[in-house]
């Protein structure tokens, strides 16, 4: 960067909102019926770039040996949430305000636990706390009664423990192995909000590890550095992570030690994913209401117990929006006549980004655009590709700075002649000029090595 250019990053969210919506990111669910609120649509870019970032999360826990993954069903069984607490203790307090009509967690509101007024109107007039149930309920079959009663399931860990054993025998795992799960959850929040990072309907990437009992403690302290690494790995700044650990009276009934990874976003330090000491509590709870062991054999010490649980949990649609945040720059420069110039640009890791190359012929004459199409139908054999071939060359990079494509590659009059084109580089703005026939090997030189999922 030059001597002379001033860097801003992401001060709101509502500039993110903007340039998802205009780049083809994240758009409001049902928005031409006055949008959901609470639920958003993924984009031609947001889904291949979430497709992106699953596959990272997915890469970094089953390409281990100990490993292996799983894709539970949405709908189980009503017992499932009546063992793990979610039925009777899965709630938050809620407050309705008589004067507004508006409802708020009472748990977490400063204004209400400093003055106990209501925070949009400012109003005394409040009804006392009252347990409110997140879960969705809903009816299997063409009757509804209490014998249908099924829920949408709020956490992916459930389905992980009730299939402890089928994974353990069938993969034939010996303690300490895990089991990764990515799928949607559903959670009946009283107060979501800020974009994407509290909904009602989200994806999870869970793993669960199960461990002796008495190996806990230090399994978890390397699951903390494990998950930690990750997140670097992939270009979140360091300065803007955090670890965050619960005292006692944050603690879930079922841990017996939990730490956040958090990260600063616009809104302040929020929990990005959450690593749980989860003890036996689940597995011991499923065998107390299914009468089925889930206990564990050690055939080499010829010992019967049921596992500790390590878990680390992350949401799929939050882990986005840290990489959006953290990525989004805008690059400030004068230009000649004094004016001030703006690049806006998303730093996304190679791996992350939607779009790793974008073609781009010179002008939409006919001798350019034949032999730039061919080049881009050869890439995207290897590689996510854009074509583009509306507005100035300089208007083109920009596009593709906005949107994180890490490489452009610009097709000339001279591409004619020297069977060659200029590779440009988002985060330098350099060029090279770079052989047709040495081009995918260039590309996957500078992109696989990151990460493989080009």
């Amino acid at each position: 960067m030059g001597e002379n250019m001033k860097v801003k990053e992401l001060k709101d969210l509502q500039t993110l909102v903007s340039l998802c919506k205009r780049r083809g990111f994240v758009y409001q669910s049902s928005e031409i019926y006055g949008g959901l609120s609470s639920c958003w649509d993924y984009g031609p870019l947001g889904s291949t770039m979430k497709f992106n970032v699953k596959m990272a999360w997915w890469k970094a826990m089953t390409r281990r040996h100990d490993i292996v993954g799983l894709d539970a069903a949405i709908l189980m069984h009503p017992m499932v949430w009546k063992a793990s607490g979610h039925v009777d203790g899965f709630s938050d307090p809620l407050v309705d305000c008589k004067s507004c009509k508006q409802r708020f967690r009472a748990d977490n509101n400063e204004v209400y636990l400093k003055d106990k007024k209501c925070p949009f109107c400012g109003s005394k007039d409040l009804s006392e706390p009252r347990n409110f149930n997140l879960m969705f309920k809903t009816h299997m079959g063409p009757v509804e009664d209490a014998g249908s009663v099924v829920y949408l399931r709020p956490e992916t860990a459930q389905g992980i423990f009730v299939n402890f054993e089928n994974v353990a025998t069938s993969m034939r795992k010996k303690i300490p192995f895990g089991i990764a799960q990515i799928g949607k959850s559903f959670r009946n929040e009283i107060t979501p909000g800020n974009f994407i990072f509290r909904t009602r309907e989200f994806e999870q990437m869970e793993m669960q590890y199960f461990v002796k009992p008495g190996t806990d403690e230090a399994m978890f302290e390397e699951w903390k550095a494990t998950r930690w690494a990750f997140y670097l790995k992939y270009g979140i700044r360091t300065e803007k992570l955090r670890f965050h650990a619960h005292g006692p009276t944050e603690l879930a009934h079922y841990a017996k030690a939990a730490f956040d990874v958090q990260y600063e976003f616009p809104i302040g330090w929020q929990e990005l994913e959450g690593i749980h000491n989860r003890s036996a509590f689940d597995l011991t709870q499923h065998q107390k209401f299914s009468g089925k062991s889930l206990e564990y054999f050690d055939e080499a010490t010829k010992e019967k117990f049921t596992p500790f649980v390590i878990e680390t949990a992350v949401g799929c649609d939050r882990l986005f929006l840290t990489f959006l945040c953290d990525a989004y720059r805008e690059e400030i420069t004068i230009d000649e006549k004094g004016q001030e110039d703006v690049r806006v640009v998303l730093g996304l890791h190679p791996d992350i980004a939607p779009i790793k190359v974008a073609v781009l012929p010179l002008s939409k004459k006919a001798e350019l655009m034949e032999p730039a199409m061919k080049i881009r139908d050869g890439l995207s054999q290897h590689f996510d590709v854009a074509y583009d071939e509306t507005a100035s060359i300089g208007k083109r990079y920009r596009r593709q700075d906005e949107i994180g494509t890490p490489f452009c590659v610009t097709y000339d009059f001279d591409s004619l002649n020297d069977k060659a084109v200029t590779v440009r580089d988002r985060d330098t703005m350099k060029q090279e000029r770079i052989s047709i026939d040495q081009l995918t090997v260039y590309l996957s030189n500078k992109l696989k090595p990151i990460g493989g999922l080009t």
